[in-house]
This record gives C-alpha cells, sequence and structure tokens, in this order.
C-alpha cells in the first residue's frame, strides 16, 4: 500500500504540490494524468524518494520511506521512464540482470528469469538476449525496459508516461500486455500519462490533477458519469464515454420503474393498464418483484384470453441483462434475438426495462454531444 498525507512541495517560491492525501492499494494499477507542470511526475518520483517533499509523509508499505535507505527502497520498486533508460554499452540480458544481480549477485537462475520477463514482454530471447539498445527498435527497447522493471520482482512498479513516445500501434500493442501482465502478477502500479484514453484503458483508478491539487481520484467510469468539477469535464471531454461504451451499463439507460402487473391478473384488466399508460406490454412478477414473464397487448386483447390470467398466457422465454452488463452487450443481445424491450434482472427481481426507445434516446446523445462541440 502507498500512502500519500498532506504532501506538500515547493521549488523555491513555486508550488508544485498542494496537500496531496490519497491511497494506493496493493494490486491497484493507478493513473496518474492532467497537464503538463501539474505535478504528476513529480508526485511519482517521490515514491521512490527521487523528490523529497518540502512536508507531509508518503508511507509505503506502512513504513515511513524518509527513514528508508533510499538506495534499497530504489532497487525494490521498478522504474520505467519515456526514454527507456537503457546502457548502450550493456546487452539486453546485461541491462535486465542489474538490478536482480544488485540485490543477489548468487542467483542461479537469474538468467532463466531474464528470458521468462523477455517473454512476458513478447521479446525472443533467441533474437535479443545479446543485442545492444542500439540494434533495437524504440518499441523492442521499451519492451526491455518494461522487463527489467519487472525482473527484480518488486511489489510497486512507477511508470512515467513510458509509452508516450511510441507510434499509435507499437503503442497500443504495449498497453495490452502490459494489462495481460497485470492480469496475471497484479503488481501495485503508478502510472503517469498525459493521455485519457490511455488511463481509462489501463487502470483501476485514475488520480487527475491540476495546479498541483488532486481535482478527482475515483475509477474511470465514475470520472467519466460523475466529473467532480468543471476542470475535469473539460479535460476528460464530454463525450468522452463514447470512447468507452462498455463503461455505460443497462442500470445508467434502463427505465427505473417499468409498468408490471400480478401474475394472477385477468388479461383484460391487464390490456386496461397498457391503456392507461399508453404501452404495449407489461412486466409480471410476484408478490416479491421476482421477474415472471411478459404479457404484450396482442396477447391480452384476443378475444380467447381476456378471461384468462395473464401467467396463462404470457411469455415465460423472455431475454434478459444484467445491470452492470454493458450497452454494448445490450446491443448485441437485442440485435442477435431482434428483441428491444428487454427485463432488467438482479438475482431474479426486476429492476428496470430497456427499450428500443430507451437505446434511440442514449445512442443520440452520442451525436448531439459530438456536434455540439
Amino acid at each position: 500500500m502507498i500512502e500519500f498525507q498532506h504532501v506538500y512541495k515547493s521549488f523555491k517560491d513555486k508550488h508544485v504540490l498542494e496537500d496531496i492525501s490519497l491511497t494506493i492499494n496493493d494490486g491497484e494499477f493507478i493513473c496518474i494524468i492532467g497537464p503538463s507542470g501539474c505535478g504528476k511526475t513529480t508526485a511519482l518520483k517521490m515514491i521512490n524518494r527521487l523528490i523529497k517533499p518540502t512536508s507531509g509523509k508518503i508511507i509505503v508499505n506502512g513504513q515511513d520511506i524518509s527513514l528508508e535507505n533510499e538506495i534499497e527502497l530504489r532497487r525494490n520498486i521498478g522504474y520505467v521512464i519515456q526514454q527507456t533508460g537503457l546502457f548502450p554499452h550493456m546487452t539486453v540480458r546485461e541491462n535486465i540482470e542489474l538490478i536482480p544481480k544488485l540485490k543477489n549477485k548468487k542467483d542461479k537462475h537469474l538468467l532463466q528469469k531474464v528470458k521468462d520477463v523477455m517473454n512476458m514482454v513478447g521479446l525472443d530471447v533467441d533474437e535479443f538476449l545479446d543485442k545492444y539498445p542500439i540494434q533495437m527498435s524504440g518499441g523492442q527497447q521499451q519492451r526491455v525496459g518494461v522487463a527489467r522493471a519487472f525482473a527484480s520482482e518488486p511489489d510497486i512498479i512507477l511508470m512515467d508516461e513510458p509509452f508516450s513516445a511510441l507510434d499509435p500501434i507499437t503503442r497500443n500493442q504495449l498497453q495490452d500486455e502490459l494489462l495481460s501482465l497485470q492480469n496475471n502478477i497484479q503488481k501495485t502500479i503508478v502510472f503517469v500519462t498525459h493521455d485519457m484514453a490511455e488511463a481509462i484503458k489501463l487502470s483501476d483508478c485514475i488520480c487527475i490533477m491540476n495546479d498541483g491539487k488532486i481535482q478527482q481520484f475515483d475509477t474511470p467510469e465514475q470520472i467519466l458519469k460523475n466529473p467532480a468539477n468543471d476542470f475535469v469535464l473539460n479535460f476528460v471531454g464530454k463525450k468522452r464515454i463514447w470512447d468507452s461504451p462498455e463503461l455505460i451499463k443497462a442500470k445508467d439507460i434502463m427505465i427505473d420503474e417499468p409498468i408490471v402487473c400480478p401474475y394472477s391478473l385477468k388479461c383484460i384488466k391487464a390490456l386496461n393498464i397498457m391503456f392507461n399508460y399508453r404501452v404495449d406490454s407489461l412486466m409480471v412478477v410476484d408478490k416479491k418483484h421476482t421477474f415472471m414473464g411478459i404479457i404484450d397487448a396482442a396477447q391480452a386483447a384476443n378475444d380467447a384470453n381476456k378471461g384468462k390470467r395473464v401467467d396463462e398466457v404470457m411469455k415465460t422465454n423472455c431475454i434478459t441483462v444484467q445491470p452492470d452488463d454493458s450497452i454494448v452487450d445490450v446491443l448485441n443481445i437485442a440485435r442477435e434475438n431482434d428483441k428491444y424491450t428487454i427485463p432488467v434482472v438482479d438475482d431474479q427481481k426486476l429492476v428496470g426495462l430497456i427499450t428500443k426507445s430507451t437505446l434511440v434516446t442514449t445512442l443520440s446523445k452520442k451525436y448531439d454531444e459530438s456536434e455540439g462541440e
């Protein structure tokens, strides 16, 4: 766990960080983002004491790092920077071995560890083990930098805009590889970026900074849906949510109180309810609001059904979605089944309803907001 406790940093008369307090839990992937000069890199470098606070404390795994040996602290924290920081006179193997050797000179398994981390970041061992950085592309060098950070098996890895100098295709590949790595090994990663799309893609939580202060520290979903202030709203962009439609959930767009009827109701009465509420179907529930089926106007109006109970004629093989299903999932289900009246069910209870008009209204917002910018 990493804790910032009321951290301030000033360089002469310039305040770079003001009252920074946040907690990063073990195994979390945190992105720090903000405009140039906002203090994000300063905050990152404080975690391994490359920069020391003017006041306040930084606690790592329960220890005040100002009381720790800074060399030992840095050896136990992985660090990846934009320029890779590889030693040009060393081979890939020698670059990756450097910190592990300093920590344990007699490690008999070191070469195998080097090969393992190279495989983890997509570098062919036979091709690259004995190459020098100058013989490699920028993306390949950055893979070595990431491999070196993981080689000493640190609990914490700091990454300072590591992919920003790469071309979009290589950058996207490395982002995917880093996500895959994190899913497998669950390190605590603090990642500085200036790219909101990158932060949304990679992080569990995003810390948005401006003028040395935290503007919002929350999950990508909450930041996109509920920006804390105008700065966050403008920094993120009003239609940014549409870059990550998987973050729009069924619960965000559903009708919260769909019109329902009890399963024991006569069909003629169900038809009257539809007429009164101007709907063409009803969700059928029991006394505990358990979803049982759907009855539509055609079924209820059928002369043969008017005297029957709703549960005798209702449709029971209904397609449903859950509150946390994304709008992408909902649209796919609707298209695959050609059904656009979809109950939202949570633990068998009816909690909402998605209709064709709901989907049309939601999707139209994307284009309305796009035109307004």
